[in-house]
């Protein structure tokens, strides 16, 4: 059995939900296993242990039904009540759930008057018209299932960096104890920092190869192994993805460790340069051209900075290896100092209770003082995204007085009121200038009408930009990875509005955001645009997302001089109290 987890048993929780409301079953009862599993998500203690001990009494929403279910699932990793639901439906009706946009009802309504239970028979069935003429649904929901459909398959097998990074850094820890390991890392995408991935690329250094594939094969938590030799293996762990792994020898690592991060156009111009000058370059050595006349390269390659110092360049870091323009300034030997995680000093886009989120401002700010950040903003949901709870103008307000006589009784943290306020349709924002005047800072986001044309959503953003009470622009292209693409915006106007109105683009490193998109923040720093790595934390644990920001934000060429929340506190104090149209 696998380790039982907080997240195994909040899942289970949310999957039961979503079940009985698959089946129509009292709401009331739905919103207890969905509260459930906020309880357990957001417990402090080790939940686990006290459900397997039987020792939930007392906890408040969690019921003696839903105490007997966590203690069952604590010691079995499975739950009776759980598997009888899901025998109720066939498999394939899971996978419609993950749809954007199909919810438990219009799932149910397909299962029951079109006998639709997988994505092949929704297809067909909107291909052919049929969703479209029932009840409830028709043309638009048609076609916007079959949009969904097409995103749904495009992603299939791709998975977020910050939920395959648990996995990394455990078999990355395991690997690392092997007595016959003497150098371990995870190469590919994962070490470039992409934001989505196929799969994991383990390499080891090694005298005794088939050991380690051999151990490779036994780590906990695999479902089944694809392939093992002598010198590599395969593996694909109980979430699905695929691990590999390739045994080599100390001499091989730095062109092993090279050419398996990647990125393949990274690698082809490298190869190209090195043949240049007279060189080939593999996974395995660097080598003169036969009858090139070339000498040998020194053997004292043995690190990357070394191959790329025999070809005449700085070493490139593993982020920025995409051959995006890495080559030239490493020629010039100008390749940038990258942010590093130590040069954060606080966060900005964090939520609390008085709107969607699931902590308290108390509670965000101890655990940022635990973080040992210097600051902290607050930004909940404004009156128009009523589906979070937004707050209304009088709420806010109450929030901001709250927020600042808190302010007060702290001496090792600044906290700032702010506010994420809704971009409408037309560009206008969810409060007027009087209300936006009063906060510390406003992060202007769109959470509805997605559908506009680029050039709509385009002028929408930017009139939203003029406005001098918006500091920071919120996930600029609205996109939720492996989910929902982005709408359709021009993001070289946007750049080139935050540069000539001072506006703040965030960098949302929520892990399901990760927006604005690394591929367009050299361009933003060249412009003089300043970035803000925002975890968009709706919870104490949402803190953790900055982590995978700075990785994203070196993707994206960032420098610590870039980054608004690495500037110190004197500096956010002073930034606060300039006018906008100061900054630029």
């Amino acid at each position: 059995m696998a380790e039982v987890t907080r997240d195994h048993l909040a899942d289970i929780l949310e999957e039961i939900a979503l079940l009985l409301e698959l089946k129509g079953e009292n709401p009331f009862k739905i919103r207890a296993y969905r509260n459930g599993a906020e309880i357990i998500r957001s417990f402090d203690g080790d939940i686990v242990a006290r459900a397997t001990d039987g020792e939930l009494t007392g906890i408040k929403g969690i019921g003696e039904a839903l105490q007997q279910k966590l203690h069952e699932l604590a010691i079995s990793g499975k739950l009776a009540f759980h598997q009888a639901l899901r025998d109720e439906f066939p498999e394939g009706i899971f996978e419609l759930l993950q749809l954007q946009g199909l919810g438990p009802k219009k799932v149910r309504a397909l299962y029951d008057k079109l006998d639709i239970s997988s994505l092949g028979g929704l297809r067909r069935a909107c291909e052919a018209g049929e969703v479209g003429s029932l009840s409830g649904f028709g043309k638009k929901t048609e076609e916007k299932i079959l949009n969904s459909i097409d995103a749904h398959e495009r992603f299939a097998g791709y998975y977020l960096l910050a939920d395959v990074a648990p996995d990394a850094e455990r078999i990355l820890s395991i690997l690392r104890e092997h007595p016959e390991a003497s150098r371990v890392e995870i190469a590919g995408s994962y070490r470039r920092g992409k934001e989505t991935l196929h799969d994991l690329d383990f390499l080891v250094a090694t005298t005794n190869p088939n050991a380690l594939t051999t151990f490779f094969t036994q780590i906990p938590g695999i479902l089944e192994v694809i392939a093992q030799g002598q010198t590599k293996a395969s593996v694909r762990l109980e979430n699905g993805l695929q691990c590999d792994l390739r045994a080599i020898s100390n001499s091989e690592w730095p062109f092993a460790l090279m050419y398996f991060t990647g990125s393949k156009e990274h690698n082809v111009e490298l190869r190209s340069r090195a043949l240049k000058q007279g060189l080939t370059l593999n996974e395995y050595h660097l080598r003169p051209v036969e009858d090139s006349g070339r000498a040998d390269p020194t053997p004292e390659l043995h690190e990357e900075e070394d191959v790329y110092r025999e070809l005449g360049l700085q070493f490139i870091d593993p982020s920025i290896r995409e051959n995006r323009g890495e080559f030239e300034i490493a020629a010039q030997g100008e390749v940038p100092r990258l942010v590093e995680q130590e040069n954060l000093r606080g966060t900005f886009h964090n939520h609390t209770t008085e709107s969607d989120g699931r902590s308290t401002l108390s509670e965000m700010a101890n655990a940022a003082r635990e973080l040992g950040l210097s600051y902290l903003g607050i930004s909940d949901h404004s009156k128009s995204s009523f589906q979070a709870n937004g707050l209304s103008e009088e709420r806010l307000l109450k929030q901001v007085a709250d927020i600042r006589a808190m302010n007060a009784t702290l001496e090792d943290l600044d906290l700032y009121a702010g506010n994420e306020v809704d971009i409408l349709r037309d560009g206008s924002l969810d409060f007027d200038n009087e209300i936006l005047a009063q906060l510390d800072y406003v992060v202007a986001s769109v959470h509805a009408s997605f559908n506009l044309s680029e050039k709509e959503m385009t002028d929408r953003l930017i009139k939203a930009m003029e406005n001098p009470h918006v500091s920071m622009l919120g996930h600029p292209s609205g996109r939720l990875l492996l989910r929902r693409e982005a709408y359709a915006v021009n993001h070289e106007k946007i750049i080139d509005c935050a540069s000539a109105t001072g506006t703040v683009i965030e960098l949302n490193c929520s892990a399901k955001r990760m927006d604005m998109d690394w591929r367009w923040w050299k361009r933003a720093r060249d412009k003089g645009v300043i970035c803000s790595v925002n975890p968009d934390a709706h919870h104490v644990d949402g803190f953790q997302n900055l982590h995978f920001g700075i990785r994203v934000a070196r993707k994206g060429w960032l420098r610590r001089e870039d980054i608004l929340n690495c500037r110190s506190s004197q500096e956010i104090s002073e930034w606060m109290q300039t006018p906008k149209e100061e900054r630029v």
